[in-house]
């Protein structure tokens, strides 16, 4: 053991053993060696019991929480715009903020503002888009670095059908300050913080830049994010555009950019085929469900069940700012409620998500996409949240698993009393005011 790093936690410790199964340990100690899990138990074993101990006894310790899509530019507009369905919001809100991002002064600002944010919660784990800024983009990276967060970052592609001010050059510009980012990021030597390719969505790249994107995947084996089947004016503009392919889905593949053998993740997923959903359990594809923002931005309601009951993997995403809050407590509840109404009113053959179900989407599910994480198995990544649920009040004696979708339903960032990412206390989080 690495006994300058080692430490144990002791309190009310849960998390997730698998899809609809909690491990609840009353009074359990959690021991952490370097950046891993070596287990929960419910005696401390001689071999830890000379180790520090942080005693958080009576408070609920679980695994961070895992954000696999949100948009750090858009932070600064979150709540606004509400009333527009995708496309429209895009031009009226995403569009224009993005392009602020070109004045470094207002990225060092607006990104402090998102580290802040997500530090302060829940989520120990994101996966966030910039904008097509190379400079303010290794910004966010720098910024997200010194918080201890464990982030991966994507600069955005788009070389058509958006905005003037905000379409790069050309397919080659795009390719080439792609390539100068992840050379950077490199150079940055950064622990916590990786690149991920990130084509906005097929509309807004050609393929000579899908073609390009692709190929710098390869060369440098990064992992791929970006939106797929979220609305249905969207969908039926991919249709246009690639009339030859069988869905959204495979227009993706085709350019290479859609799993089998290359870790992706794709937003939404709200109007998945039968050819397009059997596509991403076949490539391994994410689905990220957003609920917030599908339900904000009058996309839809993403049918979870389906994709679990065949195989297709499946985060959660707070998708700021089509969702209005960064916290995966807020999206897990989102994502209960918003399978419920599926449920009553789409197809009944579709059970809803249990409280279960959804802290592991949340934790353990999302958290597969970055590795060995979001559990407290032996040879997890040790990510951990230490949440003083006392402060919400009860007459009523609760079980652990009570006391977690209370937390799920009620917490916020006043509830948190420690954080932990890769075993290092996040404490105040040394973002800059």
């Amino acid at each position: 053991m690495k006994n300058d790093s080692a430490f144990v936690l002791r309190g009310d410790v849960c998390y997730s053993e698998g899809l609809d199964t909690l491990r609840c340990v009353q009074d359990g100690y959690l021991v952490c060696d370097g950046e891993r899990s070596q287990g929960v138990f419910e005696t401390l074993p001689e071999r830890f019991e000379n180790l520090p101990m942080f005693d958080y006894g009576g408070k609920l310790i679980i695994p961070g929480l895992v954000d696999l899509h949100t948009h750090a530019p858009q932070f600064a507009f979150r709540g606004l715009g509400m009333d527009r369905e995708l496309l429209d919001w895009l031009n009226a809100y995403a569009f224009p903020e993005e392009a602020k991002y070109k004045d470094a002064e207002y990225a060092r600002k607006a990104y402090g503002i998102v580290a802040r944010e997500i530090a302060k919660g829940p989520n120990t784990r994101a996966c966030l888009f910039a904008t097509v800024h190379v400079p303010a983009t290794l910004m966010l990276m720098d910024i997200l670095e010194e918080s201890g967060l464990v982030c991966m970052v994507g600069k955005v592609n788009m070389d058509r059908n958006c905005p003037d001010y905000l379409r790069e050059n050309s397919a080659a510009q795009s390719a080439a300050d792609t390539r100068r980012w992840i050379e950077s990021t490199a150079a940055r030597r950064y622990k916590n913080i990786t690149p991920i390719i990130t084509p906005r969505f097929l509309p807004t790249c050609s393929d000579e830049l899908m073609n390009e994107l692709s190929s710098l995947q390869k060369e440098f084996n990064l992992p791929v994010q970006s939106h797929v089947s979220e609305n249905r004016a969207e969908i039926g503009w991919v249709r246009e555009l690639y009339p030859t392919s069988e869905s959204y889905g495979h227009a993706y593949a085709e350019r290479g950019m859609f799993g089998g053998g290359v870790p992706t993740v794709m937003a939404h997923c709200v109007w998945p085929g039968d050819g397009e959903m059997e596509l991403m359990r076949r490539n391994k594809v994410y689905a990220v469900h957003c609920p917030q923002s599908n339900t904000n931005l009058a996309s839809g309601i993403a049918p979870i069940r389906r994709f679990l009951d065949n195989g297709v993997p499946v985060g959660l995403g707070s998708d700021v700012a089509g969702g209005c809050h960064s916290s995966v407590f807020r999206v897990m509840s989102d994502a209960i409620q918003a399978s419920k109404i599926r449920y009553a009113l789409v197809d009944e053959s579709e059970k809803p998500l249990t409280v279960k179900e959804a802290f592991f989407l949340g934790t353990l599910g999302g958290g597969s996409f970055f590795g060995k994480v979001g559990s407290f198995a032996p040879e997890y990544e040790f990510d951990a949240v230490i949440i003083d649920d006392n402060a919400i009040a009860t007459t009523l004696p609760l079980t652990i698993e009570e006391r977690l979708e209370r937390v799920i339903y009620l917490s916020d960032d006043r509830h948190i009393c420690g954080k932990y990412a890769r075993g290092r206390e996040l404490g105040s989080w040394g973002v800059e005011s």
